[in-house]
């Protein structure tokens, strides 16, 4: 027996040799693009060396040249779709998909992702590129017009990208996957700003302009091969390794939470319900969305639960303890038995209901990260400027944010940790509304830093009044 388990232990030393020997390979092909040289010039050396390459190396490829390396994000991200050119056709398709499994049934994210990924090719590669092929010709007002419709429905793509970055990627980094999230997050947004400001080239554009035409076209065939590239990134990178590392549970929880931030040109048949599990109805499909973050598997969603529990434990009441005699035990009782309590502040007491639904009745977005960075709490108003999911629970700050914008939140972060700032306010119209954006440093009654809160509001309504309003309305 001996012996057997020392082969064993041989043959996986032998192995990690290998996958570290490919490693190398992999990477050094990756930082000689870096220095310059062309995709035909490394990709005959790729399949020499390499031949096929897995999902899972690419991300520690990805994260190797960010923290081995030294190449910043935004390189690697310029990078991208050139090493996809070497890799493509050489990831390992290990992940033989039959049609019974989970992601091949309507509903499920992955099958979502998808199916958009086939309506946004349609859209770019037949709609868009006939409609500029005629543009670049004529360079009259019915083809922009054709054009500038054409990528404002292009830009429903904001929503597919919004539900990776701010769904499937906090359970990607709770597995410790970090750097195909931030790549992969500055491309999408290089796409968005693309499309946008194509958009306002044709807006701009004055008829008969021929050379601007083809420019723009040209400007819009290489947008679209982004897109494109992303696609391919998606469903034999991204895709694969999310299925290889998520929990049912966990793409249950995605499946919920989509809705939340929309689709793209397309929605889901119907909603997703693994075989395992009944459909949940009434009280049972409250109590399974309650307790979406309590199930949740990561290290930092675990400090959330114990922190809750820790402040629920000091501050929270049950219907005996700080109610006045005048007010009804039946309805202590009643939200001890919801398990909400009672909060006490120091200027009165209100349920954990009441609590909840004030926060959420307020015409304003607000979410608080700890002193940690970590967001711990979000208010959800049926009208958020901002889409919120509950995964952004225990995930740094820096983590959703794109990787360009990180350090202003650094810096606004460093400055009311430090007592330069309580306030920094930023505002900026979007999607016809003015939004005003105001960030608070919270401190404790001896100035200790505890945390940030953000408050959002739309405040174009607000510029809006004039004179004098004493009657109610009717």
């Amino acid at each position: 027996m001996s012996e057997l388990i020392n082969n064993r232990s041989y043959a996986d030393d032998e192995a990690k040799a290998l996958k570290a020997d490919r490693q190398r390979v992999l990477k050094s092909i990756i930082v000689d693009l870096h220095n310059g040289q062309s995709v035909a010039q490394v990709q005959e050396r790729f399949r020499e060396a390499v031949g096929h390459v897995t999902v899972d190396e690419i991300s520690e490829i990805e994260h190797a040249l960010m923290e081995e390396e030294g190449i910043p994000v935004s390189e690697v991200q310029r990078l991208c779709s050139v090493h996809t050119a070497v890799f493509k056709g050489s990831i390992e398709t290990i992940h033989s998909v039959a049609p019974t499994a989970p992601e091949e049934q309507p509903g499920h994210p992955v099958h979502t992702f998808k199916r958009e990924n086939r309506e946004i090719e349609q859209h770019a590669n037949f709609r868009i590129k006939l409609h500029a092929e005629r543009f670049a010709k004529q360079a009259n007002e019915a083809g922009r017009s054709k054009l500038v419709a054409d990528l404002e429905k292009l830009l429903e793509i904001d929503k597919h990208y919004s539900r990776k970055e701010n769904l499937l990627f906090p359970y990607l980094e709770r597995y410790g996957i970090f750097g195909p999230t931030k790549v992969m997050w500055g491309v999408d947004d290089a796409i968005r700003a693309s499309v946008k400001h194509i958009r306002n080239r044709l807006l701009a554009f004055t008829e008969g302009d021929t050379a601007e035409a083809a420019d723009i076209c040209a400007d819009l065939e290489r947008t679209l091969e982004e897109v494109n590239a992303m696609i391919y990134k998606e469903e034999n990178i991204l895709l694969p390794m999310a299925l290889g590392k998520l929990t049912e549970d966990e793409w249950v929880k995605i499946a919920e939470e989509s809705a939340t931030i929309g689709y793209c040109l397309t929605e889901p048949e119907h909603r997703w319900i693994p075989a395992r599990a009944a459909e949940p109805v009434g009280a049972e499909a409250a109590l399974s969305a309650s307790s979406q973050l309590d199930t949740a598997s990561s290290t930092p969603a675990k400090d959330v639960q114990r922190d809750v529990s820790a402040a629920h434990a000091s501050m929270v009441r049950d219907g005996s303890e700080g109610v006045g005699e005048d007010a009804s035990s039946a309805s202590a009782k009643e939200a001890s038995a919801e398990g909400g309590g009672y909060v006490r502040f120091e200027t009165g007491l209100m349920s954990v209901a009441q609590l909840e639904a004030v926060f959420n009745h307020l015409p304003v977005d607000l979410t608080f990260i700890d002193e940690h960075d970590v967001v711990r709490f979000f208010s959800h108003g049926p009208d958020r400027i901002f889409a919120r999911t509950k995964a952004v629970i225990g995930r740094t700050v820096q983590n959703c944010h794109p990787p360009q914008s990180v350090h202003i939140v650094n810096k606004l972060l460093e400055d009311f940790k430090a007592g330069v700032k309580d306030v920094e306010d930023f505002w900026l119209p979007i999607k016809g509304m003015y939004v005003y954006i105001r960030y608070f440093a919270i401190r404790s009654a001896e100035g200790e830093y505890m945390g940030t809160l953000e408050f959002t509001q739309n405040i174009a309504p607000i510029q809006q009044i004039e004179g004098t309003k004493r009657i109610m309305s009717e």
